[in-house]
């Protein structure tokens, strides 16, 4: 069983012991509460309560990041809330001199179960999970893969393999041994694919590898899904002419680009990394069991799974959930939860 999974994840790589008892006796966890309590319009809030559970956002985090250049003269990117959600935790962070060795592994939610890791879309994190998480009733802890460089502290990857490697070296370290339960959406599905096949080569278990909506880059397709999916986007592009422009679907998942370029100012390198990646990566061939949940209404992708992925994954087994690409997981969560749930009623409770 993977170690501490349902109580924290190991974010901080470099200082693996960092906790409360490193800033006891400090002035930096009392100032940091009255500033929670005035952005989060609480009377009380506790050292370790999670910002998010509080009512905290990307908005309000903006502010708190703010803030906290303005008080400590530190600029740090308001994406760092997710791997120090508690007053304690960032006080931990804000007393270090350098900059922290960061996991990617972010939990999103509890569970005493085999842990499941997800990995985001194009140009998304693990935010973009936080409603799927919250109605998701298998017992299993799902940690959120967070894309390296998003916190304006490393070079983003662009290749696919790299960015599978930089997952899979955080979840073999926090845990050693399969059976391994992975997912992710649209690019995401991809990088947890390539990520299923290096362990299934290693002769570890992957119990489970959901995919949802992902696709491989057009030029990857097979001719004829290449020209039907080429026809489908011109036929799109008629029926939507002279409307209302559309929110860009290859950004991951997340409806607002402007906001999540304000929220995450690293963002704009690794969107671009993760573009090169789609269109140089040709897809693994993978012998395991694999679920792609597909969306109902298709916009820019292939209408057909298993047209583009049974000469790779045999087996294949495909869902369809409402709502379109973007939709499926900003809208129609609940659903999409209750056929993820489904899956992993299935994978075994431990080792």
């Amino acid at each position: 069983m993977a170690r501490n999974c349902s109580i924290v994840p190991a974010l901080f790589l470099g200082e693996p012991n960092l906790t409360v008892a490193n800033v006891s006796g400090s002035s930096t966890i009392p100032a940091l509460s009255q500033i929670w309590q005035r952005l989060l319009q609480v009377n009380s809030i506790g050292p370790d309560d999670n910002f998010f559970d509080l009512g905290g956002d990307s908005a309000l985090a903006i502010q708190l990041f703010s803030e906290i250049a303005e008080l400590y003269g530190r600029e740090l990117p308001p994406v760092m809330i997710y791997h120090v959600p508690t007053i304690s935790s960032l006080a931990a962070l804000l007393e270090q001199r350098s900059a922290p060795e960061l996991s990617p592994l972010i939990l999103l939610k509890q569970g005493d179960r085999l842990p499941v890791y997800i990995a985001p879309g194009l140009g998304g994190g693990p935010a973009e999970f936080f409603h799927l998480v919250k109605y998701l009733r298998a017992p299993n802890p799902v940690y959120g893969l967070q894309p390296k460089g998003i916190e304006g502290f490393d070079q983003p990857p662009e290749r696919i393999e790299d960015m599978a490697d930089f997952y899979l070296k955080a979840i073999l370290q926090f845990q050693p041994d399969g059976p391994y339960v992975l997912g992710g959406y649209s690019l995401g599905g991809l990088v947890a694919l390539e990520m299923a096949a290096r362990l299934s080569r290693k002769g570890e278990e992957v119990a489970l590898l959901v995919m949802m909506d992902s696709y491989p880059d057009i030029n990857f397709l097979a001719p004829a899904q290449f020209l039907r999916l080429l026809a489908q986007r011109v036929k799109r592009r008629v029926v939507n002419f002279g409307r209302s422009p559309q929110v860009n679907i290859r950004l991951g998942g997340l409806p607002n680009a402007d906001a999540i370029s304000t929220f995450a100012p690293a963002l704009e390198p690794v969107k671009e990394a993760a573009y090169k990646a789609l269109r140089r990566y040709k897809p693994v061939a993978y012998s395991g069991d694999v679920v792609f949940i597909r969306a109902r209404e298709v916009t820019e992708f292939p209408d057909d799974p298993k047209a583009v992925w049974s000469h790779l994954i045999p087996n294949l087994r495909v869902e369809t959930v409402p709502g379109d690409h973007l939709g499926m997981l900003t809208t129609h969560y609940e659903k999409l939860a209750s056929v993820v749930d489904g899956y992993l009623a299935a994978v075994p409770s431990s080792h």
